[in-house]
């Protein structure tokens, strides 16, 4: 797609940390590299995966069942030994606040406000997904990734 970055295979230097098939990771942006590079070479880090936890939702703009595909699955080893789990979604910052709205509703408007009524769903489903498992749900931005 004209826009989006191309994916590319990664690999990971410790596959045994790699919670499923670390033959076939997609990384869909640099900055899913540079999260997944991270937890690779993180002691904290004990395991992690790519779009391996499916979870359900309803999206907003349909009222249809949908399946999401969330970006990393990772579990730290805490100061106190014990391990945390986390399901983290990647995007850019910009894209977690909802569209301006304009003088008038151009297509952009449009199309912006859709993708984020359809994030907000996915999120609010990996939220509950995420605390019905004693898990937390995280969405990571450029600013968290580069400081930016």
């Amino acid at each position: 797609m004209a826009g989006y970055p191309k994916p590319t295979k990664w690999t990971p230097k410790n596959i045994e940390k790699y919670m499923g098939d670390h033959t076939n990771i997609i990384c869909r942006s640099s900055w899913e590299t540079k999260f997944f590079n991270w937890c690779d070479n993180n002691p904290s880090i004990v395991a992690y995966s790519s779009e391996e936890t499916v979870v359900p939702y309803r999206c907003a703009t349909d009222n249809k069942p949908h399946r999401y595909f969330v970006d990393a699955r990772m579990q730290v080893k805490q100061s106190n030994g014990t391990l945390k789990t986390y399901l983290i979604e990647i995007k850019p910052h910009a894209q977690t606040m909802a569209p301006v709205p304009t003088a008038r509703k151009t297509k952009r408007f449009i199309t912006e406000s859709l993708t984020f009524m359809k994030n907000q769903s996915k999120w609010e489903a990996a939220d509950r997904y995420a605390k019905d498992r004693g898990w937390e749900f995280m969405i990571l931005t450029e600013r968290h990734l580069f400081g930016k």
